[in-house]
């Protein structure tokens, strides 16, 4: 296989990468979610319980946070679920208008983009602080950050 430096041998783009933003309309979605310390240790132990518990397959997994110190690791609620038998409490996350940036590259490199994108995009004039900020883990190596705006 050739390699190209800096880059993903199997997509072909720089091994991290944020992309431009856009204006994304989302429905209201409803989750099961874990609570956590907003720190690396603590999001990566839960979000290894919460994939133990629910798996991956065929599942759509989020990231909420405010400036509060907590995160949450949500899971999109789906019929059969069971989230108080795994542990989980039921929520939702909110609607509405978001700025959307997308992240492509291999872990763990593209987890070091999150925190400087959002403090990016939390520069917007038009921000909406009543809602959390989402990261929405598209695949393993594409993730999805948005920025609640008005």
């Amino acid at each position: 296989m050739r390699q190209y430096s800096g880059m993903s041998p199997e997509r072909g783009y720089p091994a991290s990468v944020a992309s431009q933003q856009v204006v994304v309309e989302r429905v209201e979605t409803p989750v099961m979610f874990k609570r956590v310390a907003d720190e690396v240790t603590a999001i990566g132990h839960g979000m290894h319980e919460v994939e133990k518990a629910v798996g991956l397959r065929g599942r759509k997994y989020y990231g909420a946070f405010n400036n509060d110190g907590e995160y949450r690791i949500c899971v999109q609620l789906r019929e059969g679920d069971e989230p108080h038998a795994l542990g989980l409490e039921v929520g939702s996350l909110p609607g509405g208008r978001y700025a959307r940036e997308r992240l492509t590259g291999e872990p763990p490199k593209i987890y070091e983009l999150i925190g400087p994108t959002f403090e990016r995009l939390s520069r917007r004039p038009d921000r909406d602080s009543s809602r959390p900020r989402i990261e929405f883990y598209r695949r393993r190596d594409v993730i999805d950050l948005l920025l609640p705006i008005v």
